[in-house]
């Protein structure tokens, strides 16, 4: 500590996590009495968003009331101003799930390489540390970044064991519980850990290649499901154009705006039903 002071630095260093979900206090303090607002971090930290959970509420909230104003205003219905804003509130989780299966695929696309850096690294002779270093510096995000993490924490004193655990909660893909339970099983029993990350990999590539084919026997699926959900608002665009008066009726009576709120929700019943058909877990 002295000769940190000694060098004059000139930004403040934070030994401390950061961990505020606000920087409101108050805000802050409101938020650490739900349970709900620990996972909404959670989710934030695996979507890698530099933003806290604080804040994102604000923006669910702005979309909420933007949306929910401008139904009102067209439609001069409660019940399309509400259910817009509802909408409105839920665009930003959209793509915070988004951002997310996003992260997560491309981490499985990179993650078998980073075992056979750790293998090779293991043969040759290196500490796990070491090579744990080695690919934070080498392999691609986002897998450079949680070996990073894996490495920093262990430097600073965390057992290597939590450090694994950490990132299984962070990264909860099956492919990485299987690496942290083959290192786990083998600093507690011995063995060896190359030949054990050879296979691990073998395994995870096998499991890529089913994966692969199990989305061509699927295609015909996705494509049903993309154009049963354009189909409606096509259709209604189209209606718009070429006959609007037959069209008017849907918009400007308040029958019209409760079957745009019912068939909104059939639509998305039926798209997570038809999604959740054709996403097949290998």
């Amino acid at each position: 500590l002295n000769r940190a002071a000694d060098r004059n630095p000139t930004e403040e260093v934070a030994i401390l996590r950061d961990e505020l979900l606000s920087e409101i206090p108050a805000l802050d303090k409101m938020l650490r009495q739900f349970s709900w607002s620990g996972k909404l971090q959670t989710l934030l930290v695996q979507a890698d968003l530099k933003i806290r959970p604080g804040k994102f509420l604000l923006v669910c909230g702005c979309g909420a009331g933007i949306f929910g104003f401008i139904a009102e205003l067209w439609s001069n219905s409660p019940a399309i101003g509400l259910f817009a804003g509802v909408f409105g509130a839920c665009i930003p989780l959209f793509y915070l799930y988004w951002k997310r299966s996003k992260r997560f695929r491309q981490f499985e696309e990179l993650f078998p390489e980073a075992i056979d850096f750790l293998a090779r690294g293991t043969r040759a002779g290196l500490s796990f540390s070491t090579t744990l270093e080695m690919i934070s510096n080498e392999i691609a995000e986002p897998v450079a970044g949680e070996f990073r993490k894996i490495f920093e924490e262990q430097k600073y004193g965390l057992p290597i064991r939590d450090a694994l655990l950490n990132v299984a909660e962070r990264v909860p893909i099956i492919d990485v519980k299987f690496f942290v339970t083959a290192v786990m099983l083998q600093r507690e029993t011995g063995g060896n850990l190359a030949e054990i990350l050879d296979k691990l990999s073998y395994v995870i590539r096998e499991r890529f290649k089913i994966l692969r084919q199990v989305r061509v026997y699927t295609a015909q699926g996705r494509l049903t499901l993309g154009i049963l959900m354009a189909l409606p608002p096509l259709l209604v665009a189209g209606f718009t154009v070429v006959s609007p008066d037959f069209i008017k009726p849907l918009f400007n009576t308040t029958a019209g705006h409760w079957l745009i709120v019912i068939s909104i929700s059939l639509q998305t019943i039926g798209f997570l039903l038809i999604r959740k058909i054709i996403n097949i877990q290998v």
